[in-house]
């Protein structure tokens, strides 16, 4: 799950941000595209009233990304592209090269059993194990 903050108006096409974000993520988790992943990764862009949201020096054109993956998803070379690849999709969204200085990116894991989808909460292994059935790989 991604989402992202920021002020009303940073961004012209939500959506595209949102789709292009996801995708980022699933290819960096190296996860295969298939719908139980492309329709379960998703992002949401939440926009703040400018007077909602403040850097200790009083600005608010910043923007914060909060991206929850299943635990051990992401080695340290996963981190740190996403984490690259997501701060210049944000930049190119909102048409300002220069607010990728002030894109934050917190990476967060989930702990196991603590990842839910379809009213199931999985496991790193039962995920990796419904993934086979459905690929038909034991």
């Amino acid at each position: 799950m991604i989402d992202v903050y920021a002020a009303v108006g940073t961004f012209s096409d939500k959506k595209a941000l949102a789709t292009e974000l996801a995708r980022i993520v699933m290819r960096w988790e190296k996860v295969p595209d298939i719908p139980f992943f492309g329709d379960n990764t998703a992002a949401f862009v939440h926009e703040l009233p400018a007077d909602a949201l403040s850097t200790a020096s009083g600005r608010s054109d910043c923007v914060r990304v909060q991206v929850t993956t299943n635990a051990g998803a992401l080695d340290r070379g996963q981190q740190l592209g996403v984490v690259g690849d997501i701060t210049a999709a944000v930049a190119t969204a909102a048409a300002d090269p220069d607010l990728a200085s002030r894109t934050w990116v917190a990476l967060t894991e989930a702990v196991p059993g603590g990842w839910g989808i379809a009213g199931r909460s999985f496991t790193n292994e039962e995920i990796v194990r419904h993934v086979r059935e459905l690929l038909g790989r034991p």
